[in-house]
């Protein structure tokens, strides 16, 4: 990290040659700083059945997920056999590549095989807290790499305390660079967040003002219509578009449970989702997993499409064997690709699939998305070609960018 400091001076020279102190058009002194410091992030990388690893071929890799620091997105690339012909498949080679869009983008890094055995000897190549002579390293395209051909000698490897149970365990840091200049501060006034949300939530539970009813599952809920029709499109039409109810002390509520209705004015109200625990009366992950599900649908019902981005995000988050099929069906319905996608990989992963077809979402899949499960096949079968698509995909791994542009590694 490093900081400078650069001072401008404006003045404004003297018409009758006298002297500054007395002259009222005194020089004014204004500074600025320039400010260099890193973005840190880090990620830890499992590689387990190392040993099946092993004869996957000199300069193939397997590679970590992608992980986003300072702007930018990284994985780690481990060589099991090596990345260069000359060494014989005779050491393993490990690489921190760039792995997003970017030009000349300058960072420190750290790469750590962790000793498994609790003595901490972990093996160490770090660029933070050290001089470094030309500076920060700078990787020029997407796919350029910064790492070690010859990170460890796999003879010494296998019998060392880096491996157990056939797993090794990586540690990576990155510490991208960025600048900034800061001038002087005329003032300095701390404003809050929006507190809308409070106030509206507030008003809810406060029940005054109240011009409309619903019941669901025989529960009724207060609310107001004006609100409402502000925050979604169907109770605007239902409240007061042509085909308005009329009854609105009354208004039924079908094919929905009421903890989700509540729930979908907890959010309308104060713009934020509810403690699904609390709602649910249970503490299991299932249990939140499964409200989270009928409160997409409902979103989806009444048109809010942030609440709907929500659920999507924390149904990603949340995939397990026993609720991926029926997740992976209430994204078919209603179109949420992201989280389809995430479903598809996690139930075609070859530990997962089993699993996943003895559920009873599985069998809800098959009867209500029957064409998802050809979508699954071919999803399975392209997971199953993966090594072919490593080989494809070799000259970004040899430190050339997309368009075949050679980088210059430092190793």
């Amino acid at each position: 990290m490093g900081m400078g400091r650069v001072c401008k001076v404006n003045s404004i020279p003297s018409s009758s040659g006298g002297s500054s102190s007395s002259n009222p058009s005194t020089p004014s002194l204004t500074t600025s700083t320039s400010l260099t410091e890193t973005v840190n992030g880090s990620h830890q990388f499992k590689i387990t059945g190392y040993s099946l690893s092993k004869g996957l071929g000199i300069g193939k890799y397997i590679a970590s997920d992608t992980f986003n620091v300072g702007g930018y997105a990284w994985a780690i690339y481990f060589y099991p056999d090596g990345k260069s012909l000359e060494d014989n498949a005779g050491y393993v080679s490990l690489f921190i590549a760039l792995a997003s869009e970017g030009t000349d983008v300058r960072a420190l890094f750290e790469l750590t095989l962790l000793d498994q055995s609790g003595k901490e000897r972990h093996k160490v190549h770090s660029h933070f807290g050290r001089t470094l002579e030309s500076g920060p390293y700078t990787l020029k395209y997407r796919g350029s790499m910064w790492g070690y051909k010859r990170f460890f000698k796999r003879t010494s490897l296998e019998t060392s305390d880096y491996l157990k149970d056939d797993c090794l365990s990586v540690h990576c840091s990155v510490g991208v660079v960025k600048s900034h200049t800061e001038g002087p501060k005329i003032y300095s006034i701390p404003v809050p967040p929006s507190d809308i949300g409070q106030h509206f939530g507030k008003l809810l539970e406060s029940g005054k003002g109240t011009d409309v009813n619903f019941v669901v599952d025989e529960e009724t809920f207060a609310a107001h219509k004006l609100v409402l029709a502000a925050r979604s499109p169907v109770f605007r039409a239902q409240l007061f578009g042509p085909m308005k109810d009329q009854n609105t002390q009354c208004i039924k509520i079908e094919d929905m449970e009421a903890p989700v209705f509540k729930a979908i004015l907890h959010y309308i109200y104060w713009d934020a989702l509810p403690d699904m625990q609390e709602l649910t009366g249970l503490t299991t992950k299932w249990a939140s997993t499964l409200m989270a599900q009928h409160l997409l649908a409902a979103a989806d019902r009444y048109g809010l499409e942030r609440l709907r981005l929500l659920c999507e995000s924390k149904l990603c988050n949340d995939v397990a064997i026993n609720t991926v099929a029926t997740t992976l069906a209430l994204a078919e319905q209603h179109h949420c690709f992201p989280l389809k996608s995430v479903c598809l990989k996690f139930v075609a992963m070859p530990e997962n699939l089993r699993a996943v077809m003895q559920t009873d979402g599985f069998e809800y899949l098959k009867e209500s998305c029957p064409a998802v499960l050809t979508e699954l096949l071919e999803y399975v079968a392209r997971v199953g070609e993966h090594s072919v698509a490593i080989c494809r995909h070799e000259t970004m791994l040899d430190g050339s960018d997309v368009n075949g542009r050679r980088v210059k590694q430092r190793i």
